[in-house]
């Protein structure tokens, strides 16, 4: 797992050299993800733990045996219970099935150059792959969004409620700490809330720009997008259910399997590969 970057990294991959990329990097295959941690997070969202629920308001009553089987049949994990320690495994082949989904569905809307809005709460690792994702959608027509600007969000963390403040770098929406560093900087503050998506939705809804068509992004930007009728696709880790339940019931789009924590230099070859497959502008 997260091994030297392969060749592939400065140049379009095909399926053959992303796969193996996959594996190597550790983006795919045996993660680093424990098994201990997805099966908790399973349990957790069985529960209806809102930490784990991340914005979405499952249509249907999600038992842990159910959870788990639609979790091997999406990301691969084990199928099996007694399977309780070690590594979680996300199969390649589901990650490129979902990435070529994922490519296709940015293709379509750049083709109608119609609204968008990306964000993550993975910014230490994923900005670099929303943003040159935006600049490609931007070169194609397409409205990137950026609405609410620097306007202040309390969440709820295990430290208790938290000010954190809204900003965005090469079009992704992201936040921070405020006074941690000047706006437009970059990376940003960890976040599974769908808070900041819910008042970016209500900004554009209330005259700061036109609702997006397209959500893109992780977390409960993902979740909180699709939960109130907005197409979203994103990325999630084994052990974020809550996206692959969305994709089930039909509230999100596509849901890539993948290790979200790895360098982020790793997510380089998915960049050009999805952009690629998108005809974006890279």
């Amino acid at each position: 797992m997260g091994g030297v970057p392969s060749p592939v990294a400065r140049s379009v991959p095909s399926p053959r050299a992303l796969r193996s990329h996959l594996l190597s990097s550790g983006l795919a295959g045996s993660v680093a993800t424990s098994r201990e941690r997805s099966l908790t997070r399973y349990r957790m969202f069985a529960a209806r733990d809102p930490r784990v629920l991340i914005g979405l308001e499952p249509k249907y009553d999600w038992c842990f045996a159910d959870l788990l089987h639609l979790m091997s049949q999406r990301c691969g994990v084990s199928a099996d219970p007694k399977n309780t320690s070690g590594h979680d495994v996300i199969d390649p082949d589901r990650t490129m099935v979902a990435l070529d989904a994922f490519a296709d569905r940015l293709a379509t809307v750049a083709a109608t150059g119609a609204p968008v809005l990306l964000g993550t709460g993975h910014p230490h690792r994923l900005l670099g792959f929303y943003a040159a994702l935006a600049a490609g959608l931007s070169a194609a027509g397409c409205h990137v969004l950026t609405p609410a600007q620097g306007r202040s969000v309390d969440i709820t963390t295990r430290f208790g409620v938290r000010t954190y403040n809204l900003d965005y770098v090469r079009g992704v929406a992201l936040m921070r700490e405020p006074g941690a560093r000047k706006a437009g900087s970059e990376p940003g503050a960890h976040t599974h809330s769908p808070l900041p998506v819910r008042v970016v939705l209500a900004a554009a809804a209330d005259g700061a720009g036109p609702l997006p068509t397209l959500v893109v992004g992780d977390h409960g930007w993902v979740c909180g997008a699709g939960q109130l009728g907005i197409e979203a696709i994103g990325l999630a880790d084994s052990d974020d259910p809550a996206l692959f339940v969305g994709e089930a019931e039909g509230r999100v789009s596509v849901a890539v399997p993948l290790d979200d924590t790895v360098r982020s230099d790793y997510y380089r070859p998915l960049t050009r590969y999805v952009l690629n497959r998108a005809c974006l502008s890279q």
